[in-house]
């Protein structure tokens, strides 16, 4: 059995994990405030925007209960910003050496996107037990974490991309899924109206579907 040598995830207990991408820094922290009271208490945020890393601060700053991660790492010199912004983790669509080496010096809790079995291999060459398998869907989805779940059982998976409420239980049934990703808990539209309360309820669907 392969021993994971990278830091651990900070605690938290949701097994649905919000992909946002913000555009205006002011809703970050009445949307994490709305995930928490749906039972949803980690987040990522993505660096997809450039209110991404500030976004991440605000929660970071302002709620506490809330384990904020940052989402879209992909450059080395980006690791040092979002711990420094507050993120508690960060995940990538990928993996590479030099983001690997970032995240060591920083200790930054990290999990580096896979998509096929030899990058699975790589990454737990470095020392991760826990995997982003991205684009889920363009993956294989079920399909492709009940293959690697054969030769590679010591690997635990976030899938992400094509994720919904209509699927995540199916997802989360597998043995090798710790968590899931996805987008559509805040929807851009309930974002743009500050609609909180539809956000809330989400996160208590999604909440509710990943305990059946």
């Amino acid at each position: 059995m392969h021993t994971p040598t990278q830091p651990a995830l900070p605690a938290f207990t949701s097994r649905v994990v919000p992909v946002i991408a913000l555009h205006d820094v002011a809703q970050a922290v009445p949307l994490a405030h709305a995930l928490l009271a749906g039972g949803i208490d980690v987040m990522e945020i993505t660096l997809r925007t450039p209110q991404g890393l500030a976004a991440i601060e605000a929660v970071a700053r302002a709620v506490p209960a809330m384990c904020v991660g940052a989402g879209t790492v992909t450059r080395a010199t980006e690791v040092q910003q979002v711990r420094d912004a507050g993120a508690t983790f960060a995940l990538s669509p990928g993996c590479t050496p030099a983001v690997v080496a970032a995240v060591a010096a920083a200790r930054l809790p990290f999990v580096p996107g896979v998509m096929t079995p030899s990058e699975v291999m790589a990454a737990r060459d470095h020392g991760f037990a826990l995997m982003k398998l991205f684009p889920a869907a363009q993956a294989g989805g079920l399909a492709m974490l009940q293959a690697l779940g054969g030769p590679l059982a010591d690997v635990r998976f976030c899938p992400t991309g094509g994720i919904s409420l209509a699927n995540l239980g199916q997802f989360l049934a597998l043995p090798n899924v710790a968590m899931v990703g996805g987008s559509w808990l805040t929807p851009a539209d309930a974002l743009a109206a500050r609609d909180w309360a539809r956000i809330t309820r989400l996160a208590a669907e999604a909440i509710q579907a990943a305990s059946v």
